[in-house]
């Protein structure tokens, strides 16, 4: 059998490429300002060991058969999330994208589009994927319609439920979810490969705003149709942000995700992204990481790969 598979692969050469999926990488899972956060004092952990430091949520994809590469949110990390990029999934070009997809217009989600400029790295038509707020968003206020203008970026405009064909391998559907809309409408990405599918959302308001606007149950539709989920895990519990009063900030707490989906055949799809700083369940061995592995769901991890 095995003189066999070999006799096969040399009749076939291209059979061992056009057998490696598409996967993903994950190139980030904290909130928008990273961890350890601007502000945070000298003695914080993270400051002092790297290895606990955690970059602003955002996801790499690769086709290894065609090389394409593309990313999910240009963060403010984006010099760093680009060489780790690099790293998973060498590329003989620079900055070697193929195209980005914004969730939204909140910093940690599109300020890394700065790094593609005149000043920097002076890219000529990198495909940007942003629903029509955020498209305008961009084309009408500097310095991101400069980077329109001259061309560095060719800002594509994407719709409700309307699939992106990247190519025959790949597709990538934006699915509009409610959140803290003041420049633009929010979005997560159902990203779909021959053999998986992922849905990652890194912000939300409350799950049951979702239901007032896609009807009851879209969290769980969502998760009958996908393999992974990368979900909004900001905050793990109320009162953990001093002095500010939690209801204005409106994401789902971690701790409630887990009581909505207690006992759900679903649980091992999710793996929490965006945390913030003060979520305990950023830091490695603390209660709150071993708490929602009890309840059955998982953490995303920085480097971390899903094939689809």
């Amino acid at each position: 059998m095995v003189a066999a598979a070999s006799v096969l692969l040399l009749a076939c050469p291209n059979f061992a490429q056009e057998a490696q999926p598409p996967f993903l990488v994950v190139l980030g899972i904290a909130q928008d300002g990273g961890y350890p956060q601007a502000g945070s004092k000298p003695d914080h952990a993270a400051w002092r060991d790297p290895s606990q430091r955690r970059l602003v949520s955002c996801l790499g994809l690769v086709d290894p058969v065609s090389g394409q590469r593309w990313l999910f949110d240009a963060t403010p990390d984006f010099k760093e999330q680009l060489h780790r990029f690099d790293v998973a999934s060498p590329h003989a070009d620079t900055p070697g994208l193929d195209g980005i997809f914004l969730t939204h217009a909140h910093v940690g989600h599109y300020t890394g589009l700065v790094h593609l400029g005149k000043e920097i790295l002076g890219t000529a038509g990198v495909p940007v994927w942003a629903m029509p707020r955020m498209h305008g968003f961009l084309t009408g206020n500097g310095p991101w319609s400069q980077l329109v203008e001259l061309g560095n970026i060719d800002l594509r405009r994407l719709h409700e439920g309307e699939s992106v064909q990247l190519n025959d391998r790949l597709t990538v559907t934006p699915v509009s979810v409610p959140h803290r809309d003041e420049f633009s409408e929010t979005v997560g990405f159902l990203i779909e490969g021959p053999s998986q599918s992922i849905f990652f959302l890194p912000d939300i308001d409350k799950w049951q705003a979702w239901d007032e606007t896609a009807g009851d149950g879209a969290l769980e539709r969502i998760l009958e149709r996908v393999d992974v989920a990368y979900l909004d895990g900001s905050f793990y519990a109320d009162g953990e942000v001093p002095g500010r009063e939690m209801s204005e900030i409106r994401h789902p707490f971690i701790s409630e995700s887990l009581e909505r989906l207690a006992g759900s055949s679903h649980r091992d799809k999710i793996r929490f992204i965006h945390l913030n700083r003060t979520n305990s369940a950023i830091v490695d061995g603390s209660e709150a990481q071993l708490a929602v592995r009890r309840a059955g769901f998982r953490l995303a991890r920085e480097g971390e790969r899903v094939d689809l």
